[in-house]
């Protein structure tokens, strides 16, 4: 994999300065998508176990960084586990921005403006290369896992449970047969009779 420019975010500058090999991957947004995740896995055609989304927690003292398939839900008793923590829950947005310099959908877990302590699901280590956000909406960075673990000091852990999978647009809007019946003889048949 052949290094390219920067690309002009602080996660593509953390990875020159590392000397770190990547290649980015840049898609057009749109702006009614459900999943920021979910949309550059299709607009990339990468499969969801492949692509990373990163996610900024609140363990009470301090926020920290967890990185899971898109595929794959965050379990946050095993995240605080893994971290020796009493609980954990999704940091607040304007807190993941406001310590990430990132706005929502284009949080990296490289180049931060507050370094964090960053878990990264061991599922990462299954493929020779992984996709994160590069900074911003509409930009992924394909790199090594063990690049990602070393540019950000992070440690790898079980953090994800097998997301169940979300219908499409289609799906959701097609008519369905709900199975009611026109006929009301068996409710009345249930129903008691009063007298007044």
């Amino acid at each position: 994999m052949a290094k390219t420019k920067a690309g002009g975010t602080p996660a593509t500058v953390a990875l020159t300065k590392a000397g770190v090999a990547f290649t980015l991957h840049p898609y057009d947004r749109h702006p009614d998508a459900a999943g920021f995740g979910d949309e550059a896995a299709d607009a990339l055609g990468v499969s969801r176990d492949r692509i990373f989304k990163t996610l900024v927690v609140d363990l009470g003292p301090e926020l920290v960084v967890a990185v899971v398939p898109v595929a794959r839900q965050l379990d946050l008793k095993a995240l605080a586990a893994a971290l020796r923590a009493k609980k954990a829950a999704l940091a607040d947005p304007e807190a993941a921005e406001r310590s990430s310099g990132y706005v929502l959908g284009g949080i990296s877990p490289l180049g931060q403006r507050t370094r964090l302590r960053t878990v990264v699901d061991t599922s990462a280590l299954d493929f020779d290369l992984v996709l994160v956000s590069a900074g911003k909406r509409g930009l992924q960075v394909e790199l090594a896992p063990a690049d990602l673990l070393g540019v950000t000091g992070a440690v790898t852990a079980p953090l994800s449970s097998r997301a169940a999978r979300r219908p499409t647009a289609d799906e959701i809007m097609a008519p369905r047969d709900v199975g009611f019946d026109d006929s009301f003889d068996e409710v009345e048949a249930l129903s008691p009779v009063r007298e007044w």
